[in-house]
């Protein structure tokens, strides 16, 4: 093991500095990785660029990173299940006591919970780095480390489809098909959605998710007029579609989202815009069109560790695709 750990360190808004840190011991129940892949969220960028996301302020020097699949090289004295040379996706999450959130299996609302590289909680952009064993899970043979370290934003389709209720049949509207809407894209059709209707400003991001199996896709302006949009969004599905995704946090998009959903429906709010926002919420509730709300995920590594998915693979594989020439803004 090389007594080195270099480590991308965010000082304070626009200050990110290359440092080396100590090598971390594992406890008892921690195992110490040597990352091979981590990705750049979307998050780490505004960060960068912020300096805060929200209620979560910088406050003291943070290693940046959350999308991760690493080596294990050694274990505490309490692991059982890893050992030396297990290749393992991270889940960042980690709950610190076991409240009624992690009891309800609901952890990811857990006030305390730990998450990498939300402060004031480091992240995994290093060499070498140390996480709960139990949140740590190993990689078949037919996942690259880059597939590993995509499992963490696949897992946010697949909390946002699973809280959007989708099964066989479903129609289903994504809007923004960045990232987060691609993976949601894929994941609602491996969930058995008859039809997947996916908006987007960018025409390169509508040609990828039309590669991806996107059954229509919808150019949006700036300037549209959200009841027009949905107005075609019925069009097109030959129908108000059963549950919208919507994943750019736009207030034009979200409203969009409320008038296109059919009666009875489910609005799903994965994109994070402004605190305050205008929507027609009496629209909403005199249709009973439920909204609810995405925060991260929960329960989804596990899913995924405890198949043999072929789909998974395919998911991360096509995401990988589309990461390797997107910008870090995306």
């Amino acid at each position: 093991m090389e007594e080195d750990n270099l480590s991308l360190v965010l000082h304070s808004k626009g200050d990110l500095r290359l440092e080396q840190r100590p090598i971390p011991e594992p406890g008892a129940e921690e195992v110490l990785l040597q990352m091979h892949s981590v990705g750049i969220c979307g998050s780490d960028v505004h960060y960068w660029q912020h300096g805060r996301i929200g209620d979560f302020v910088l406050q003291k020097p943070m290693v940046l990173g959350h999308e991760a699949a690493g080596q294990v090289v050694k274990v505490g004295s309490a692991v059982i299940h890893l050992k030396p040379g297990d290749r393992v996706a991270i889940e960042p999450g980690v709950p610190r006591e076991m409240d009624e959130y992690l009891k309800s299996g609901r952890y990811n609302l857990s006030p305390t919970v730990f998450f990498c590289a939300t402060p004031p909680d480091d992240g995994n952009l290093c060499r070498y780095y140390k996480h709960n064993a139990n949140f740590c899970y190993k990689l078949p043979d037919n996942v690259s480390y880059e597939e590993g370290a995509l499992v963490e934003p696949l897992s946010v389709g697949i909390h946002a489809c699973r809280r959007a209720g989708v099964t066989l049949g479903s129609s289903v509207f994504i809007c923004g098909a960045g990232p987060i809407g691609l993976v949601t894209l894929l994941v609602a059709k491996a969930m058995g959605a008859s039809q997947v209707l996916i908006s987007d400003l960018s025409a390169d991001r509508l040609a990828k998710a039309k590669e991806l199996g996107a059954d229509f896709v919808l150019p949006v302006k700036r300037d549209d007029i959200p009841q027009e949009m949905a107005k075609r969004v019925d069009g097109m599905l030959g129908g108000m579609p059963h549950i919208t995704i919507e994943c750019s946090g736009a207030e034009s998009s979200i409203q969009t989202a409320i008038y296109a959903t059919r009666p009875g429906g489910v609005v799903v709010l994965v994109g994070l815009g402004n605190e305050m926002i205008t929507v027609p919420l009496v629209t909403a509730a005199i249709r009973e069109v439920d909204i609810r709300g995405v925060f991260r995920y929960c329960n989804t590594f596990l899913f995924l560790a405890a198949r043999v998915e072929p789909n998974v693979v395919f998911c991360c594989h096509m995401l990988r695709c589309f990461s390797a020439h997107h910008s870090c803004k995306e």
